[in-house]
């Protein structure tokens, strides 16, 4: 740790430094650090362990990054930052490092996470805090969590799914009498209640976006492929054609995951 920390102070040394590290700021790192965090997610969901250490070490750099620009701005440094998530865990968990008695279940412990942020935070909105920069359909979710726990909440699924036939009507009827900004706000409140649903479901929306995202990146490869071995190309072909080849690769998939199932692997999605 102490090499790296060491490498990024030379990166930013204004006689012996790299220009594009020293042109850097908060601000311009930022999205990379948002880059780098999705990149360790992907890793994840691909069960690729051994990119996974590879994409850890950027994210970490990242962390580094920040806290070099801090320390020459006179804020804090790399230490500051170690010690301080370390307090906060230690704070954050009374039953593992104090006298506590422990929480029933991961749930409990959720809860009493929150409290405790909730308690830093001091006097504040219900809402204040949760991150700008985060995507929006985990922000969604997590402005959704804290309006439930002021009981600001549907009772169940079914009012929700209720909610988003009523946001898709309105969505339709902006699409036949106003312009792009309302269509635009109806359709922001549509996803708004879906990922509502999906919290509803306990559901992770950004997880089965991704996967939605995958399965069609896996399934038009398919379309691809079978086009390939005809000699054709996608922009050779008709929809017709192509949604036939789509239905094909879905039945693929399905046969291939009977198959596993029945062989004791994962059951078919």
């Amino acid at each position: 740790m102490e090499r790296l920390v060491a490498i990024m102070a030379r990166l930013r040394d204004p006689q012996a430094g790299c220009p594009w590290d020293l042109a850097q700021d908060f601000t311009s790192i930022a999205p990379h650090t948002v880059e780098e965090a999705h990149e360790v997610a992907d890793a994840i969901a691909r069960g690729a362990w051994d990119e996974l250490r590879g994409e850890l070490g950027d994210l970490l750099l990242q962390v580094v990054y920040h806290a070099q620009i801090a320390a020459e701005r006179g804020l804090f440094d790399f230490d500051d930052v170690a010690l301080g998530i370390a307090d906060k865990m230690v704070a954050r968990h009374p039953h593992v490092f104090g006298t506590a008695p422990p929480p029933a279940d991961a749930a409990a412990q959720s809860d009493a996470w929150e409290a405790a942020k909730a308690a830093e935070r001091g006097p504040a909105g219900v809402l204040d805090g949760v991150a700008l920069g985060l995507p929006a359909l985990t922000r969604a979710v997590k402005l959704q969590n804290r309006a439930a726990r002021v009981g600001f909440d549907w009772p169940d699924a079914e009012q929700v799914l209720d909610k988003m036939a009523e946001e898709a009507r309105e969505l339709h009827a902006a699409r036949a009498r106003l312009g792009p900004e309302a269509v635009a706000e109806e359709f922001g409140d549509l996803l708004f209640a879906m990922a509502n649903l999906a919290r509803h479901l306990g559901v992770d929306p950004e997880a089965a976006l991704r996967g939605a995202n995958a399965k069609f990146t896996r399934r038009f490869a398919a379309i691809e492929a079978a086009l390939a071995a005809r000699g054709r190309r996608p922009e050779d072909s008709t929809l017709a054609e192509m949604d036939a080849l789509w239905d094909a690769a879905k039945a693929a998939e399905r046969a291939a995951g009977g198959a596993a199932a029945g062989a004791g692997g994962e059951p078919p999605g």
